[in-house]
């Protein structure tokens, strides 16, 4: 039994893997190119919103003769929470990296004055509204937080060692 739970413990803790950012470094270690980018398993970093918002109006007068002011407003947000599991959908026109999520494609791309190599989200981003993108058929805006999002994978490191004893017992005369 001693042994058994030595075992159990030793495949837990070898199991494990730690979540680190994809780079090209990785990519070039790993040989992750387009079909072999398919088998692997992509996760956010941080919690990405996305958010739009549509608004009608009109003016006009009431039966009774006041004025009337009539607004609507329609926003839809997107939550991708932090480690939200993504898988590889093709690369972009720049070797930015397009994911799939449920509803989706994000891309995520190096940046230009950034030397850690990571992929943040990649978007169009203004001052006034944060980051316009495209996600499923509609355009939304990333908040500012949501830009440090990067894309990570897990790595796993297995080491096998095969190890043979044998004690020799001497000779005698």
């Amino acid at each position: 039994m001693k042994y058994l739970s030595i075992l159990v413990i030793g495949f837990v803790i070898f199991s494990c893997g730690t979540k680190v950012p994809i780079t090209n470094q990785l990519k070039e270690d790993y040989n992750l190119n387009e079909t072999n980018m398919k088998k692997v398993q992509f996760y956010t970093s941080q919690i990405i919103y996305l958010e739009r918002s549509k608004s009608t109006g009109s003016q006009g007068t009431a039966a009774d003769g006041s004025l009337v002011t009539s607004k609507n407003t329609e926003q839809d947000r997107i939550i991708i929470p932090a480690g939200t599991t993504c898988i590889f959908d093709s690369y972009g026109t720049n070797g930015e990296v397009i994911v799939r999520f449920q509803s989706g494609t994000l891309k995520f791309g190096q940046r230009p004055n950034q030397t850690n190599g990571k992929y943040y989200l990649f978007a169009d981003w203004q001052t006034d509204k944060g980051g316009e993108l495209k996600y499923g058929k509609e355009t939304f805006y990333a908040t500012t937080e949501s830009g440090s999002a990067y894309l990570m994978v897990v790595l796993k490191k297995l080491n096998k060692n095969k190890r043979k004893d044998k004690v020799e017992k001497g000779m005698k005369v």
